[in-house]
């Protein structure tokens, strides 16, 4: 079973940047499929961008596209979610995923096994 924390979140006004971090434990010997999603209150959880194993491969929402990074870093474990110009749309529980595939199934959050707790952000106008 893997264990996933999120990690980065906060307040910040709108225009501000914020990097998220999701780290992974348990057997984490072979890389997986990551990817993040979010929350929105009165809404269901959406997607947001997704990285393949070795990290060769990328998807984004199109919320997220040119504003959002996201990366990993299979030797520490970690995945991370660069976001800047965040604006008070973005504010959501934003969850990590992981998927065990070896396929990359991209933004399907159905593909996901693990799911972390999630962490807030809240971006103020």
């Amino acid at each position: 079973q893997v264990q996933l924390v999120e990690s980065g979140g906060g307040l910040v006004q709108a225009g501000g940047s914020l990097r998220l971090s999701c780290s992974a434990s348990g057997p984490t010997s072979s890389p997986y499929n990551m990817g993040w999603f979010r929350q929105i209150p009165g809404k269901g959880r959406e997607p947001v961008a997704a990285i393949s194993r070795i990290g060769g491969y990328t998807n984004y929402a199109a919320s997220a596209r040119g504003r959002f990074t996201i990366s990993k870093d299979n030797a520490k474990n970690t995945l991370y979610l660069q976001m800047n110009s965040l604006s008070p749309e973005d504010t959501a529980l934003y969850y990590c995923a992981a998927d065990k595939s070896l396929l990359f199934h991209g933004l399907r959050a159905d593909a996901y096994d693990y799911w972390g707790q999630g962490t807030q952000v809240t971006v103020s106008s």
